[in-house]
């Protein structure tokens, strides 16, 4: 871990020591750096999950009505 000097906004501090229940700045800090990265590790799965779905169900397949139930008895009526 590293050491960076950096000015905090006081009071954005407070509400976030209070939301997380911390009691010092660096535990408060960590805190919500690590809820940010856990936030976006979250959307990318969800991004990557919705692009697995997508690619896996052909909504065009399953909306193309030509081969819809080949061999059906609608069919093999019109056939005879």
């Amino acid at each position: 871990m590293g050491k960076t000097l950096i000015e905090l906004d006081e009071q954005a501090l407070a509400v976030a020591q209070a939301a997380f229940g911390t009691k010092t700045k660096k535990d408060t800090v960590n805190r919500a750096l690590s809820e940010v990265s856990d936030r976006v590790k979250r959307h990318e799965a969800r991004l990557a999950a919705e692009r697995t779905a997508a690619e896996a169900l052909d909504l065009d397949a399953l909306l193309d009505k030509t081969g819809y139930r080949p061999g059906s008895l609608a069919e093999e009526g019109r056939a005879a």
